[in-house]
Parts: C-alpha cells; structure tokens; sequence
C-alpha cells in the first residue's frame, strides 16, 4: 500500500484495512480534553461547537444577515437552547445526519421545547422528522443555501449538509456527521466499502478545497492509531499522531488544518 500526502494526515477507512488520503482540503476542529463549546465566527456565518454526550460534537449553524439558526444533530436539547438564548437567535431547522439515537436522539425532545421547528433527514427512522430529504436537494437557512449530499454506508440514509453563502468570500462549511471524521470514516453498519469510497471521494472529495469540515465525532487519535498499526513504518501518520496528543493535552480548543489529498491505495 503506498500512502502519499502533502500535510502528513491520514484517513483511515476501518472496515477496509486501508489508509487513503482525501483530495477534499478540509479544515477541521481538534477539540480538548475539556471539551468545552467554541465558536468558528465568519463574515456569513457562525458555526458553535457544541460537544455532546462523551465524544459528539453538535453544531448550531447561524446566518449573520438574518440570525436564524440550524442546529446539526442536537442529542442534548437542553444545551441547544441555552445555546440559542445566549446568541439571541431564532432556530428554525434541525439537520440530522443520521438516525443513530447520539445524533437524533434529542429531536423529539427539542421540538416539544421549540415548537415549530423544521426537522430534516434522509431516513424515515429520524425521530420528529417533518421534511425526507435525499441527494442534492436544496433549502435556506435565513441566507444560507444548504445541500444535502446523500452519504449512504454508514447508514442507509446518511445525509451531510454542504453549507454556501451567495457572492460570499469566505468558505463553505459541510457537516459530515459519521462519514468523515479527522483520519478516520465511519463504521460500515448499513453498507458497503465501494459506497464509503464514494461517499469519500466522489462526493464530500469533489467539495471545494477551502471547505470547512465539521464532524461528528472526536476520534482524531484512536483513527490515527488504528492507522499506525496498518502502516507502522509511515512516518506522516506518525507525525500526526505525536501532533494530536500534544494537542489533546492542551486545555484549550486549538484550530487546525487538516490538508487530504487523492492517492492510490494498492
């Protein structure tokens, strides 16, 4: 297997006993051991880190021009609320990636506390869903143009959001919730390794290189192990593995970039 890559990051793709590098740029969040809330604030967008459960991330997603909000798999309703009180914002839409009771296990929940919301999802199994979507369908939240892209493997029906602002300057953002993680994609529960390669490659790798990569999960140095233990001699994954510990001690969030690019896995 020959592993090449410009930024030493690895993608490791469990089910396959492979390492494969992305050809998606993405730039992803490492989260500390404390885990606390941060906020990524762009002239379009704001995006709040909201770490759930032992080691989820949910999202509130906020439009700049017109202060509405979307929440991303918002398993502890409670902490969306006070998350949406503090910034003053009005949540309309829910984005569930998947069905898994960590992802959309708070729906019902959140939409008794928040009447009114719109509940979207590509699988009947999302609880409160009110609004199936499936590839390339498109809506708003305020100004924002969201697209789903239908990532099917993980579960059979895994949606990730690619979020865009119109005439905007500043990068796109995708949730990915357990397709793609920082050096890692999720389990192969409902499908197939061709379907994670293409979820991987021909959808979130054709994404524009800037993209800003939000997922789902904090795996960043049990996929980099994992990835050691294939590849013992590959000094890249290696090096960020040494550069994730380091940054898991720290006590406070650390930004970072992850750099994939496309390689041949033989």
């Amino acid at each position: 297997m020959r592993f090449r890559t410009l930024a030493a990051s690895a993608c490791t793709l469990g089910a396959l006993g492979a390492v494969v590098a992305h050809k998606l740029v993405p730039t992803a969040w490492f989260h500390s051991a404390l885990r606390k809330s941060s906020l990524v604030e762009q002239s379009d967008m704001k995006v709040e880190l909201l770490p759930a459960l032992t080691d989820n991330y949910m999202y509130l997603l906020i439009d700049e021009d017109t202060k509405e909000a979307a929440i991303v798999d918002p398993v502890e309703p409670q902490k969306v609320v006070d998350a949406v009180k503090k910034h003053g914002v009005k949540l309309k839409t829910v984005l569930t990636t998947h069905h898994h009771w960590d992802h959309a296990g708070g729906n019902e929940k959140l939409v008794k506390l928040m009447p009114g919301l719109t509940v979207y999802g590509g699988d009947d199994r999302v609880g409160a869903l009110t609004q199936k979507v499936t590839h390339y369908n498109t809506f708003k939240v305020g100004s924002l143009n969201v697209k789903c892209l239908f990532t099917p493997c993980h579960t059979t029906g895994h949606i990730c959001y690619f979020v865009t602002k119109e005439n905007s300057t500043e990068p796109p953002a995708v949730f990915t919730g357990d397709t793609l993680f920082v050096a890692g994609c999720g389990k192969f529960f409902e499908g197939t390794a061709d379907e994670m390669y293409k979820a991987l490659i021909e959808v979130l790798g054709r994404l524009p290189p800037e993209t800003r990569v939000y997922c789902g999960h904090e795996y960043t140095i049990n996929n980099l192990k994992f990835a050691r233990h294939v590849e013992p001699k590959n000094e890249a994954v290696r090096t960020k593995l040494a550069w994730a510990k380091v940054l898991n001690s720290s006590l406070t969030f650390i930004y970072l970039r992850c750099k994939y690019y496309h390689s041949a896995c033989v």
